[in-house]
């Protein structure tokens, strides 16, 4: 596909996917969100990692509201439904890890869309804003699922209502991200983490998703099993195989991902 508002370049098995409106704060309009499907799409099946970032000062500004002319007049119910939802369930399911490397500003569904990534690394420069009640909107994009789960409930009743920044540093101190990182090693730095998940097993690494995800609605007993059952599937791989034996040997182990 031929990406007019975005990057996908994929090098040593990391895949990234870059925001790239950086004029527009790489601000969410139809043709990005159908691209963002899309790419994810493809470094599922080209990669073992994806990382999303932004071009320019912002990672994601949320919903372009210039597009198509008066944005009061926007179906917004279509819109999550038909561009939002499969964007981010395409990337909340991909098979291989995905990091958000936050390199600015994300507001909106901007801040969602980073949120939808297993693991959240930002620059110390960075701010997360549910920017929605601004407009008169609630937050979207996922972010009244994530915010609870990542953060409570009290801390994301706060951030829809008040719709005021979060620091990278207090978003670390609340547990919505991994890491905060100062922005001169903050490239160098998520591409590091990005490598070494690329050269880990791929396969355990989807299994972990999985379980974790599934955790919130099991029993105990549940969980118990389907821990079970994904750790049987996990021992019949290569990489678990590899594992042992470089444990016996006393090397590091050279996973395939299989």
């Amino acid at each position: 596909m031929d990406y007019q508002t975005i990057q996908l370049t994929i090098d040593q098995d990391v895949a990234v996917l870059t925001l790239n409106r950086a004029d527009r704060m790489n601000a969410l309009n139809t043709q990005m969100r159908a691209e963002i499907d899309h790419a994810v799409r493809s470094s599922g099946d080209l990669a073992r990692v994806l990382v999303i970032t932004g071009a320019g000062r912002a990672f994601c500004a949320g919903q372009d509201l210039g597009e198509g002319g008066n944005a009061s007049q926007v179906d917004l119910e279509r819109t999550l439904r038909d561009e939002y939802e499969p964007m981010l369930e395409r990337i909340y399911s991909c098979p291989i890890p995905t990091i958000a490397a936050v390199n600015g500003a994300a507001a909106g569904a901007g801040a969602n869309l980073a949120l939808a990534a297993d693991v959240v690394i930002a620059s110390e420069e960075a701010s997360f804003t549910q920017a929605f009640t601004k407009i008169g909107l609630i937050p979207d994009a996922g972010g009244t699922y994530w915010l609870p789960r990542q953060v409570g409930f009290a801390r994301a009743m706060g951030a829809a209502l008040f719709a005021e920044p979060i620091t990278a540093h207090q978003a670390l101190e609340w547990g919505m991200i991994w890491e905060a990182v100062p922005p001169a090693a903050f490239e160098a730095h998520w591409r590091a983490r990005a490598q070494a998940l690329a050269s880990g097993p791929t396969v355990a690494y989807a299994k972990v998703k999985q379980a974790l995800r599934a955790s919130y609605r099991n029993t105990l007993e549940e969980q118990l099993s389907l821990e079970a059952k994904l750790q049987g599937d996990c021992g019949h791989t290569r990489d678990f195989k590899e594992g042992v034996l470089a444990f016996l040997e006393k090397r590091k182990p050279q996973f395939e991902g299989r």
